[in-house]
C-alpha cells in the first residue's frame, strides 16, 4: 500500500494506491489517524490507485468519518472504480460518505 498526501488550501489530500484489505488496513489506519490528529480537519481521500476494498478498509474510513465528526471535520472521497462503488452501495456507506468523480469536484465541495 502506497500513501502521498498533499495539501490543496485546507484540505488535506490522502491518495491510496494498492490493495485495502486486512493485511493492509491497519497502514491506512495509522496514516488516517496520524493525520487527524497531527489536526488534518478537511480530509479527502483519492481511491484512484486502489483496486480492492473489503470490510477491513471500510471500517478504517467509518473510524476516520467518526472521529472528523466529532471534531466538525469533514471527509470525502474520490475517484472509486465503478466495481469498488458497488462495495460501497450494498455496505451503505455512499449514504455516509459523499462520493465525488475526480478530485476537483471533491475539492470544490468542501468550499460549498
Amino acid at each position: 500500500m502506497e500513501f502521498a498526501v498533499t495539501n490543496a488550501g485546507p484540505v488535506t489530500v490522502l491518495a491510496i494506491a494498492g490493495r485495502l484489505d486486512s493485511n493492509t488496513s491497519k497502514e491506512l489506519e495509522d496514516k488516517v489517524m496520524g493525520l487527524i490528529t497531527g489536526g488534518s480537519q478537511l480530509l479527502l481521500m483519492d481511491f484512484g490507485g486502489v483496486d480492492y476494498i473489503n470490510s477491513s478498509g471500510l471500517r478504517v474510513l467509518l473510524m476516520a468519518f467518526q472521529h472528523l465528526k466529532k471534531t466538525g471535520g469533514l471527509l470525502h472521497l474520490c475517484d472509486i472504480k465503478d466495481y469498488m462503488r458497488e462495495v460501497f452501495e450494498i455496505s451503505g456507506y455512499n449514504e455516509i460518505f459523499p462520493i465525488f468523480s475526480g478530485q476537483a469536484e471533491a475539492l470544490a465541495a468542501f468550499q460549498g
